[in-house]
């Protein structure tokens, strides 16, 4: 994934971010400049507005709260795809591929897509017959 440049700010002694979908500054984990750099990717190269972006929102899954990493929205408001990101450091398994699919069991978008920066996977979802395609994306 190529590197994009974000704002960020030391307070507190701590780096943070601005994200400019939730338009705040958020703590600069691992995870959050993965996160962010696909955010940038999808602003600066697919031209996705940030209005048809969320981040970080609280869904219910098998009756238990979670909270998924990143959604992009169709213009019709419905999910389109479905992103998982992880630190760097954070081998991408079956079993990451399978908590993204758990959250998009209740989203139904159509891709589903996880990441860590260095390695990304992106399928899609047929739910009518269940099948699932890997692509590029």
């Amino acid at each position: 994934m190529m590197e994009y440049s974000f704002k960020k700010r030391t307070k507190e002694g701590k780096e943070e971010v601005f994200d400019p979908v939730r338009r705040k500054w958020v703590a600069l984990t691992p995870e959050e400049n993965v996160r962010q750099q696909l955010i940038l990717f999808f602003l600066n190269v697919r031209g996705i507005p940030a209005s048809h972006m969320s981040v970080e929102k609280a869904i219910t899954v098998n009756g238990m709260t979670r909270r998924y990493d990143l959604v992009i929205f169709g213009n019709d408001l419905k999910p389109q795809v479905v992103i998982e990101c992880k630190a760097p450091d954070v081998e991408i398994t079956q079993a990451v591929v399978e908590q993204a699919g758990r959250y998009n069991k209740t989203l139904r978008a159509p891709v589903l897509g996880v990441t860590n920066g260095r390695t990304q996977y992106f399928f899609t979802i047929d739910f009518d017959t269940e099948e699932i395609q890997r692509i590029e994306f």
